[in-house]
C-alpha cells in the first residue's frame, strides 16, 4: 500500500536522458540509489557520489543485476566524504576532470564547487541545468525561532527536546529548503537559467534492511512499515521527477525554487521555510565557514 499518486512513472514518463550526466550523493543505499536506477535506465551517465568504494562498486553490480545492462546508461563511482567540506571540493575538481556536463547535482558544497561548470553548461543551446534538494516534510516540526548565525547555532543538541536527534534531523531539512531558494534567488537575479528545486520523497522505508536494527525492532515495527512506508524505488519518483521530468524543462519558470511533493506536486513549505532573512543568514554562515576552510 502507499500514498503515493499514480500520475507519473519514470519508467514511462522520463524522456531519453543519453545526453545527460547527473551526480548524486547518499547515492548507495535507499532513495538515491533508487533514484540513480531510474534516471540510468533512461540513458544518463550517473556518478554514484559515495565515501566507501567496496559499497558502491556492490551497489552498482546490484544494479545492473536489476536490470541496468547493455542499452543503458552509466553508472560510475565518485569518491566523497561529506564530513569536511573540503573533501567535497576535493571531489568536485576530480569530477571536473571527468566530465563537460552537468545536469543534476544536489548537495550545496559540491554545488559551490561546481558552479562555474554549471554556468558554463547553463549557456549552452537548449540545456536545462537543474539542481536537486532532497529535503523532508520534517521540516515542519521545527518550531520556535531557529537560527543559522554560527557553528553553535549549526551544532544545537536540543537536550530538552523529546527527540533530540530527530530535532536535528528536522532542522538539516529546513536548511535544505532554505538554501535552495536562496540558491534559486542569487541564481535568478544573476541572469541563470538553471533551475533549483527541493523535494521532499514521501514516507519512505529506507531503513528495514540495515543490521543495525535488532530483532525485537523489526518483528515489532516492520509490519507498520510495510504498511505505511514505500519502497525506495518509488520514494525516488519525486526525485527523478525534479531532475529529468519533460513538464520541467518546458515549465521552468513553474518550478524554479519550489518545493515538491510526491509525485512531482508544488507544495508551500512553513513560513519558515520561506523566510528570506533566515535564509540568507544560512547562506552567509555557510559561506564564511567554507571559506575558513579553505575553499575560496
Amino acid at each position: 500500500m502507499g500514498i503515493f499518486s499514480k500520475a507519473f512513472n519514470p519508467a514511462s514518463d522520463l524522456p531519453d536522458l543519453s545526453d545527460k550526466v547527473v551526480l548524486i550523493t547518499g547515492s548507495n543505499a535507499g532513495i538515491g540509489y533508487a533514484t540513480v536506477k531510474h534516471l540510468a535506465r533512461h540513458g544518463a551517465k550517473v556518478y554514484m557520489a559515495a565515501r566507501n568504494q567496496s559499497r558502491a562498486e556492490e551497489a552498482i553490480a546490484q544494479l545492473k543485476e536489476e536490470g541496468l545492462g547493455p542499452g543503458n546508461g552509466e553508472v560510475v563511482w565518485l569518491e566523497l566524504d561529506l564530513k569536511d567540506p573540503r573533501n567535497a571540493k576535493k571531489a568536485a575538481e576530480e569530477f571536473m576532470k571527468k566530465i563537460m556536463m552537468v545536469n543534476v547535482i544536489s548537495h550545496m558544497v559540491l554545488t559551490r564547487s561546481l558552479q562555474p561548470l554549471l554556468d558554463q553548461t547553463a549557456a549552452e543551446p537548449n540545456s536545462d541545468v537543474r539542481i536537486v534538494v532532497v529535503a523532508s516534510e520534517g521540516h515542519r516540526f521545527v518550531s520556535g525561532e531557529p537560527r543559522y548565525r554560527n557553528l553553535d547555532d549549526f551544532n544545537a543538541e536540543f537536550k530538552n527536546a523529546l527527540s533530540p536527534s530527530f530535532t536535528r534531523y528536522c532542522m538539516t531539512k529546513l536548511a535544505n529548503i532554505l538554501y535552495a531558494s536562496e540558491l534559486q534567488r542569487r541564481l535568478t537575479a544573476a541572469g541563470s537559467p538553471i533551475t533549483v528545486i527541493s523535494v521532499h520523497p514521501g514516507a519512505v522505508n529506507t531503513f528495514s534492511d540495515r543490521q543495525s536494527l535488532s530483532r525485537f525492532f523489526k518483528f515489532l515495527i516492520m509490519p507498520i512499515v510495510y504498511l505505511f512506508f514505500e519502497h525506495p524505488d518509488k520514494g525516488a519518483y519525486t526525485s527523478a521527477f525534479a531532475a529529468a521530468s519533460e513538464e520541467v524543462g518546458k515549465q521552468r519558470d513553474k518550478y524554479k525554487g519550489t518545493y515538491l511533493m510526491p509525485v512531482g506536486k508544488v507544495a508551500e513549505p512553513t513560513n519558515m521555510a520561506r523566510d528570506e532573512a533566515l535564509a540568507k543568514e544560512l547562506w552567509d554562515f555557510v559561506e564564511k565557514f567554507l571559506l575558513e576552510k579553505g575553499q575560496e
